[in-house]
Formats: structure tokens, C-alpha cells, sequence
């Protein structure tokens, strides 16, 4: 489970990097304090909402700076293994 969570976290890092330079920052800040706020989940179910909303943030961001939201497509399957366990 927390395994899923710092997958995820690493994802959301790379796909922060693909970002123009000046909004990097404050993204990585963002995605950090989010993941940090989580990190005692003990549900699986609330790990899951937590992933594919981690992703579909992703995928947004991604769209709001034209950048094709395909690039989140690892973090999606992050998302989707850990919701098959």
C-alpha cells in the first residue's frame, strides 16, 4: 500500500519536471505537501481515491501547460495496480 503511494509520489515528480521551468517550483512544493498530508492512510479504498485524484490533477496540469496528458500514462498505472490489489 504505502509502496503504491511513493510510486505514485515519484510519477508526479517526473511529470513535475516536463513543466516549464518557472512553475516547477511550485508544483513539486504542491505535489509534496499533498502526498506528505496523506501519508498515514490506512484504507485502501482512501489510497485509491487518493491515487486517481493524484492523477487526474496530473493529467490537468499537464493539459493547462499543452503538454499531452498521455505523459501521465505510468502514473496512471500506478494508480490502476494498486486498485487491482
Amino acid at each position: 500500500m504505502a509502496n503504491a503511494g511513493l510510486r505514485a509520489y515519484r510519477e508526479v515528480l517526473r511529470l513535475v519536471g516536463r513543466l516549464p521551468a518557472d512553475v516547477r517550483t511550485y508544483y513539486a512544493k504542491y505535489a509534496r505537501e499533498n502526498f506528505v498530508n496523506y501519508r498515514h492512510l490506512s484504507a485502501d479504498d482512501d489510497l485509491a481515491a487518493l491515487l486517481r485524484r493524484a492523477h487526474d490533477h496530473s493529467a490537468w496540469v499537464l493539459s493547462k501547460y499543452s503538454i499531452d496528458a498521455a505523459e501521465a500514462a505510468r502514473l496512471k498505472e500506478v494508480c490502476v495496480e494498486h486498485a487491482a490489489e
